[in-house]
């Protein structure tokens, strides 16, 4: 399928993503409910080892996809919530929801 491949190509470029781009695919895949494993977990490591470059943003967008896919990586899910603790007074209504 189209999102096999986009989810192939992705997982080797993973690096040349920068947070937003992680947060907007991860989102896309979730939307269109695809849980490509191996893509999330390319992202998933991603995310965790550049957590502080996420804006509150793609935070809230990494979380709800995450969810909506039911990751169950702990260490994702505790860098994640720790790092929105610390910026929460920067989200916005929606964001927290």
């Amino acid at each position: 399928t189209l999102f096999e491949a986009i989810a192939g190509a992705a997982s080797n470029r993973i690096s040349d993503f920068n947070p937003q781009g992680l947060a907007n695919t991860m989102w896309a895949f979730a939307t269109a409910g695809v849980a490509a494993k191996a893509l999330f977990g390319a992202i998933a490591g991603a995310a965790v080892n550049r957590i502080r470059d996420f804006n509150p943003q793609d935070m809230a967008n990494a979380a709800w996809a995450f969810a909506c896919v039911g990751w169950k990586q702990s260490d994702l899910f505790t860098v994640l919530g720790s790092a929105i603790l610390r910026r929460f007074s920067e989200l916005n209504d929606r964001q927290k929801s």
